[in-house]
């Protein structure tokens, strides 16, 4: 369902909604900013995040001057429809200190670290193999990126059954890391190993 103006209640704050950004992929909160409905309409239009400054009292689109834009992928109102959350794909630092999100720079915590780990492996596609070890997997021999998963696997299992556990979330940690190198190597995203696991599942 594609939501519309006549879903978000701007009446209750005078016209302006809160409009809280979340990177699409690492679901890490980015930012939060204000929407009218100007703001919201060129939002849907141009594809890039949008809001309404209170302070000048005008649209701003964000990355206008630093080109760090918002690029928009989706957004949807909350319960009371007056609050929105925007996903959308940064190019660059959201805060203008320079920081990824406005809340700090830790980077995406949870489940969002692993799209984060994803973009860096996928970077190494294109680096000199001499110089990383993820890039020698990536760009030698499949079979090779397909060992070192069957490899750690075993790891794992052995370490589950026979060691600390500590030395199962070493082993574990590297079945995963190995598992997303193969996936890269594949052109396989994370995200349709995520929605496959959905599809699977009958809950909310």
């Amino acid at each position: 369902m594609t939501l519309t103006l006549d879903d978000i209640d701007f009446v209750k704050g005078n016209g302006l909604v809160p409009a809280i950004v979340q990177d699409a992929h690492t679901e890490q909160v980015l930012m939060l900013g204000y929407m009218n409905e100007e703001a919201f309409k060129k939002t849907l239009k141009s594809k890039l995040v949008t809001f309404y400054s209170r302070s000048r009292k005008t649209l701003w689109t964000k990355g206008e001057t630093s080109q760090n834009t918002l690029k928009f992928v989706s957004v949807t109102v909350d319960c009371d429809a007056d609050t929105l959350l925007v996903r959308a794909v940064p190019t660059g630092p959201t805060c203008h200190e320079g920081t990824t999100s406005c809340f700090g720079d830790k980077g995406p915590q949870g489940i969002g670290f692993l799209s984060y780990l994803e973009t860096l492996i996928e970077a190494r596609k294109t680096v000199d193999p001499e110089s990383s070890y993820t890039a020698k997997l990536l760009q030698g021999p499949l079979r090779r990126a397909a060992q070192k998963v069957g490899e750690e696997g075993v790891e794992t299992a052995l370490a589950a059954v026979a060691e600390t556990n500590e030395k199962l979330t070493s082993e574990a940690a590297d079945l995963i890391y190995h598992t997303l190198v193969l996936l890269a190597a594949k052109d396989v995203k994370f995200s349709t190993v995520l929605n496959e696991l959905k599809s699977r599942h009958s809950g909310p």
